[in-house]
């Protein structure tokens, strides 16, 4: 049987954990305007993961023609985010790493895929591997997070919600 997920002081089943991280997720996209303008897509979120991707646009290139490192910094950032609240506690970053494994190029589509490695107390570790439309690495992000004070959407209601529907992310 899945083990359940706790959020707060609730046990919820595994249809309202899903429940709860679609809802999240698209409470967050809803008003993350920089992800939004970058043309990030999310194509997928579960408790303590998720994966979206980005069209590398000619105005996202650097000056070897190559996707700017801040650009995929950002994708697996964003990825990082909406892994990391996807239990509806309002979590942040408190530090992140990146290695960039190979360079990006225009027309390509890069996947941030964020998996929790460790979610203890207020602190989380999450790995996000950025890769091109070819399956090749281009990039490995470590983030660490910190959970704060406050919820995503404030008195959410997973049960509620998974007894209705699921909600589309995309």
């Amino acid at each position: 049987m899945p083990e359940a997920i706790i959020n707060a002081a609730v046990v919820l089943n595994p249809e309202e954990a899903q429940a709860l991280a679609e809802a999240t997720a698209k409470s967050m996209y809803a008003r993350d305007n920089a992800t939004q303008a970058l043309g990030m897509k999310i194509h997928e979120v579960r408790p303590g993961y998720a994966r979206l991707s980005m069209l590398v646009r000619s105005d996202m290139l650097n000056g070897h023609a190559s996707c700017h490192g801040g650009f995929i910094f950002a994708l697996a950032d964003s990825a990082f985010a909406f892994s990391c609240n996807s239990r509806n506690q309002a979590t942040v970053a408190s530090g992140c790493s990146i290695e960039y494994l190979a360079p990006g190029a225009v027309n390509d589509v890069l996947t941030a895929e964020a998996i929790e490695q460790s979610l203890a107390g207020r602190t989380g570790v999450y790995d996000i591997t950025v890769t091109n439309q070819d399956g090749k690495r281009i990039a490995l992000f470590r983030g660490k997070s910190y959970r704060i004070k406050g919820e995503v959407i404030a008195g959410f209601d997973a049960t509620a919600l998974a007894k209705n529907a699921a909600v589309p992310v995309s």
